[in-house]
């Protein structure tokens, strides 16, 4: 069997954006967390706040680390396995990827190393600055990037001529239309994913009977951070999906599983959804749209 070497590359693309998705989301959801707990620490002297920190730093620092490393490896990828693409999208990506790099990881690696090594250098109120400069450099980071990914859902502010295209108005490639409902949904989903791995780990040690206290205070940290940012994220969610059913219906539908053109009702909740193919059908007015549609028996 002969392999498309465009669509091995692609699948390449996969597994590394796969795996480096996890770092950028742990380091963000920490960064937050670490900030967090040493503003405790500074304000109720407590100890354990401090032991909590100094667990979670060298923890943030692999994470932020892997990530970096593995994104660096997606930037050479973007290129190579969707020439075509980068080449066209190229004058409004790239700028926003580059401005990634400049305003945040510099900020984020400036920083790092006074978080690292800094507490006792430093002092703890420049040090708790420090830390809230790489939390504040990790929102920046995903403020850019979605702002690049949600351009590429809803592309404005540009025109496409002659198969060149050209930005007319950055504000508008920035602040596209669903960049801010985008970006709150990836954020709270960062953060998430830091309170439920902070709790988790505090669970294991009470389960093992081990720095009991420790464990205690990481996970009532960690679940009243998820319990609040879960709530939160329903509606986050609910106003997301209104956007990209207006933008793109298509992917709601294949996400879904729900093909009803005409309906009087929204998509059901459906607890499976069956693998698809695909048949030609128009999927909304306007938006001639090949999509096909027939489920495995």
């Amino acid at each position: 069997m002969k392999l498309d070497p465009a669509i091995v590359a692609r699948v390449q693309f996969a597994f590394t954006v796969s795996f480096h998705i996890i770092f950028p989301t742990i380091s963000i959801g920490l960064a937050i967390f670490l900030a967090i707990v040493e503003g405790l620490w500074l304000k109720t002297k407590e100890r354990i706040y401090l032991q909590i920190y100094r667990f979670w730093l060298g923890i943030f620092a692999m994470s932020f680390g892997v990530g970096v490393v593995s994104g660096i490896v997606l930037s050479f990828e973007f290129g190579l396995g969707f020439a075509r693409f980068a080449e066209i999208a190229g004058p409004a990506i790239g700028p926003m990827i580059a401005l990634e790099v400049l305003t945040s990881f510099f900020l984020e690696a400036g920083f790092l190393g006074i978080m690292l090594f800094g507490l006792h250098r430093v002092g703890p109120t420049l040090h708790f600055l420090a830390t809230c400069m790489v939390a504040l450099g990790t929102l920046l980071s995903e403020s850019w990037i979605l702002s690049a990914n949600s351009w590429m859902q809803t592309p404005d502010g540009f025109s496409y001529q002659n198969g060149n295209l050209t930005v007319t108005n950055w504000l508008k490639v920035v602040d596209n239309p669903s960049w801010l409902y985008r970006l709150p949904h990836m954020l709270a989903a960062a953060y998430i994913t830091g309170s439920f791995l902070v709790a988790g780990v505090g669970a294991w040690y009470l389960l093992r009977g081990k720095h009991e206290e420790f464990g205690r205070r990481t996970v009532a940290l960690g679940t009243a951070f998820a319990t609040i940012l879960i709530a939160g994220q329903v509606f986050i969610g609910d106003i997301l999906y209104g956007t990209m059913l207006k933008d793109q219906p298509s992917k709601m539908q294949a996400a879904e599983g729900f093909w009803e053109e005409h309906s009087q009702s929204p998509a059901p909740y459906y607890w499976i959804i069956a693998p698809i193919r695909l048949i030609s059908t128009t999927l909304c007015p306007g938006h001639p749209l090949s999509w096909q549609y027939l489920a495995d028996s």
